[in-house]
């Protein structure tokens, strides 16, 4: 299959020297790529800036803002079978850049900020998709719920959330501990573990979801792959997408 993943933060300038960014290390992205092509499948990663050495087989596409992150994203999704939106794309950005820097004064400096463009749900809401769409969610309550409410709205297939409020696991760290809702109704949690050991997971999730997906719109994934996610599964015709 063709995978696309989205990681890492985005950074929102304010003018040359200064941004608006979150704490997101992207190595749960980075970390869902690697096992994509560890599970013998093709992988887009397209990336926020981090501290972190891409996978020499992915196709690799920096971002490093959300408009960049948008563009990219809609370059690639309708030449893949899955797009995992793991990216922690910034919600708002300032209405306008100084092109020069703004230097430090003693009266309050108000900014204004304005949303960014939705990767996230402009996918969900492609018309005729033919790709799983998978969205990321970082909580701090209310983590299915969320999720849940994300699934909806954003018209995903899978939502995959995580309570980012310890210190010691989600953002900026090796561990996570993650809540899986899908649109057929499943629900699923990973209990706290290596972010390596998660993204297996997940993506054996991902690949049998499209696979289900993709045999309904009678476009099939090869025999070897159907047989990783379907065991004992027959040969299937190949049809071109």
């Amino acid at each position: 299959m063709r995978v696309l993943v989205t990681a890492g933060p985005t950074r929102e300038p304010i003018d040359p020297v200064r941004y608006i960014s979150n704490r997101s290390s992207g190595k749960m992205g980075y970390a869902i790529a690697e096992a994509a092509l560890d599970a013998g499948h093709d992988v887009i990663l397209i990336s926020g800036p981090v501290n972190l050495a891409p996978p020499d087989e992915a196709t690799f596409i920096r971002a490093s803002t959300s408009d960049e992150m948008f563009d990219a994203v809609h370059r690639h999704a309708d030449k893949c079978d899955v797009c995992v939106m793991c990216a922690a794309v910034a919600d708002y950005k300032p209405a306008k850049v100084s092109t020069a820097k703004i230097k430090k004064r003693r009266e309050k400096v108000l900014l204004e900020l304005i949303p960014t463009r939705d990767v996230l749900d402009s996918l969900g809401h492609w018309q005729g998709r033919q790709f799983l769409v998978v969205g990321f969610a970082a909580e701090t309550s209310d983590v299915q719920e969320n999720a849940e409410r994300k699934l909806r709205e954003k018209n995903c297939d899978i939502v995959v959330a995580n309570d980012v409020s310890s210190a010691d696991s989600g953002m900026d760290s090796d561990l996570n501990e993650v809540t899986i809702v899908s649109r057929n109704g499943e629900r699923r949690k990973i209990l706290r573990t290596q972010k390596t050991i998660i993204a297996r997971e997940l993506v054996k999730i991902f690949v049998k979801s499209a696979t289900i997906m993709f045999d309904k719109k009678n476009v099939t994934v090869t025999e070897t792959q159907l047989s990783e996610v379907i065991p004992n599964s027959s040969p299937v015709p190949r049809v071109a997408d």
